[in-house]
């Protein structure tokens, strides 16, 4: 299986020290969000790699070391400040550690995504057409491949439209971005691509590809087992996801995985880095299952 470390919190920027933990005791407790007192365990001795998604890498920087799987990371990194990304690190500091990764597992096992764009009186277009093509500037040679995508009508966004402000995009705006961020992306030696969006771009320059699909699982881990991930609609391979949803502390106002910020603050207060699961400990009724 391939480990998704996390599509619904970020593990990497404010729980790698349990990550550690439970990768050194070569398992990991996940309840099922829909069904609390059923609980999967892993083994890592069954996964064949691990992605990372994080948009502050810098506190595994220095243990990627003790982990003997496959990695792939994907690092969000967006041109948005305090008002939008209240504790996200200073994005030169991001920045550093992207080329510190990439020097440690290959620059093409590092994905960037610059995810998501939205367009307010603060952002605008040519604020993002220069954002990206600095970007650009600043990881060539680390990095080979950036995919963006979008910004949705999530429940967290609605919470945050007085904040937020958002403006519709245009066809002209996907034109613009379109070509400019093709052009930037070429120059630096790079592929951009959307993350399975309505407008993919590819008319400007932009690859039609999934974000991980069996190519690169199979270049990942030497394998071709991997099954279409059902629950989603894209063409990615089925990943296991550790994560909990409303755990994250970055509180970004367009985040989809945080929709409740006072439980958030909840979630991390039952948090125990030596506890099996990410929130919380496991209880007498808890069923576990061996996740195959």
């Amino acid at each position: 299986m391939i480990l998704n470390v996390s599509g619904r919190c970020d593990i990497v920027a404010f729980y790698t020290d349990w990550f550690m933990n439970r990768y050194k005791e070569g398992y990991v407790d996940v309840r099922n969000p829909f069904y609390p007192k059923q609980v999967s365990r892993i083994y890592f001795q069954d996964v064949d790699a691990i992605v990372f998604c994080t948009k502050n890498p810098i506190p595994i920087v220095d243990r990627l070391k003790e982990i003997d799987k496959p990695i792939l990371f994907h690092v969000t990194l967006t041109p948005y400040k305090k008002d939008l990304e209240p504790s996200v690190p200073d994005k030169k500091q991001v920045i550093t550690a992207i080329q510190q990764i990439s020097q440690i597992i290959g620059n093409e096992n590092i994905y960037v995504r610059y995810d998501p764009i939205l367009l307010n009186p603060e952002y605008s277009l040519e604020y993002h057409l220069k954002a990206f093509t600095r970007l650009c500037e600043r990881l060539d040679g680390y990095v080979k491949h950036i995919i963006i995508s979008f910004v949705d009508d999530y429940k967290n966004v609605r919470s945050h439209q007085t904040k937020l402000q958002l403006k519709e995009f245009t066809k002209q705006d996907f034109e613009k971005i379109g070509k400019s961020f093709s052009q930037s992306a070429k120059e630096h030696g790079m592929t951009v691509q959307t993350c399975f969006e309505e407008e993919n771009l590819v008319e400007y320059g932009f690859l039609k590809r999934d974000c991980i699909d069996r190519n690169l699982a199979f270049r990942l881990t030497g394998k071709t087992h991997f099954k279409k991930w059902k629950a989603r609609d894209c063409g990615c391979v089925e990943m296991v996801d550790i994560g909990v949803y409303n755990s994250c502390k970055h509180f970004c106002k367009y985040c989809y995985a945080n929709y409740d910020e006072k439980q958030v603050i909840r979630n991390f207060q039952k948090h125990n880095p030596n506890s099996s699961l990410l929130v919380g400990q496991l209880e007498l009724d808890d069923v576990i299952k061996k996740r195959n």
